[in-house]
């Protein structure tokens, strides 16, 4: 019986970590998509440190993603800057959690686009 609680459960763990590694995004189609289509570094600018061309004209200024300085928690956990604060904040906009109105809901992005763009967003961290 031990034995097949022990299979069962390796199974359930693979399977768990499948799933994890199925919605992880892709950094660097995420970096194409800050580039382009999002025109996420025309405020964050190029290296994601908060000073794109329009971010002298923006109050707050633009979180700095190099330097890791996220301000909304979205989802009330206490960690400012999470996968799931940065995803919501893409898609919804900065107002939505009291930030930035200037930072635009993304609801264009489809939810890969959106992992992707935050895989890359945490890779800017220096």
């Amino acid at each position: 019986m031990k034995k097949h609680n022990l299979v069962i459960l390796s199974a359930c763990s693979f399977l768990f970590a499948l799933s994890g590694t199925a919605s992880a995004g892709d950094a660097a189609a995420g970096k194409s998509i800050y580039d382009g289509k999002g025109a996420c570094a025309s405020c964050h600018g190029a290296t994601g440190a908060g000073d794109g061309a329009a971010a002298a004209a923006l109050d707050p200024k633009p979180a700095s993603f190099a330097a890791g300085a996220f301000r909304l928690d979205t989802d009330g956990d206490g960690k400012p800057g999470s996968d799931t604060d940065l995803a919501n904040v893409i898609k919804n906009g900065g107002a939505k959690y009291g930030g930035n109105a200037a930072m635009p809901g993304r609801a264009d992005l489809s939810d890969d686009e959106i992992a992707s763009l935050v895989a890359y967003i945490h890779a800017l961290k220096k």
